[in-house]
């Protein structure tokens, strides 16, 4: 499968840093996909829902790891060419609220 569209928007928010959409050869598309913060650093966090008992699931994921490290490569990619080296430089970066508005 080839992926032939990342678009990150970057945010400013606690641990939040942007939300990707991804297309997989001009056929399919993923939105809400995020760039997430940890005590380990960056990670992808595939879209997903709250269910009734407060559990998240995950809405659509990568059934292997293959295909996992290409969304993260290609999504971490995208993101350092649109922050840099340095994610704190200033810029007109919605917050988590304005980019969800955005995006709806």
């Amino acid at each position: 499968m080839e992926i032939t569209e990342v678009v990150v928007r970057p945010i400013e928010d606690e641990k939040l840093r942007a939300y990707v959409s991804l297309t997989i050869e001009n056929a399919l598309v993923i939105k809400d996909i995020k760039i997430v913060e940890g005590k380990n650093g960056l990670f992808v966090s595939m879209p997903s829902r709250r269910r009734k008992n407060g559990k998240y699931q995950d809405i659509a994921h990568p059934i292997n790891s293959e295909f996992r490290k290409t969304i993260e490569d290609h999504i971490f990619n995208e993101y350092r060419k649109m922050v840099g080296d340095n994610f704190a430089v200033a810029r007109d970066i919605p917050t988590a609220s304005e980019a969800a508005y955005e995006e709806a």
